[in-house]
């Protein structure tokens, strides 16, 4: 009883589009699309770019202990 039914939300579209007119609310669309869109990319591009300092935050990591396992040995053939 106390929900919405599809005939009210009907008269508010309606009623909407009469208030604003179909162009307006077509540029309002596109425009939204485009706002969600943009938002997307830099989402993904930020997601992107955590991962590329990840990796080379792994690779530097490495390089470092691989560096630190070469020393001693280094130091034997010195001897």
């Amino acid at each position: 009883m106390g929900g919405i039914s599809i005939w009210q939300l009907l008269i508010v579209a309606l009623i909407v589009v009469l208030l604003f007119g179909t162009k307006k609310l077509r540029s309002l669309g596109g425009d939204l699309g485009g706002a969600v869109k943009g938002f997307k990319n830099a989402m993904s591009s930020e997601e992107d770019k955590k991962a590329l300092e990840d990796t080379e935050a792994a690779k530097t990591a490495e390089t470092t202990q691989q560096a630190t396992e070469k020393k001693p040995e280094s130091n034997k053939e010195q001897a």
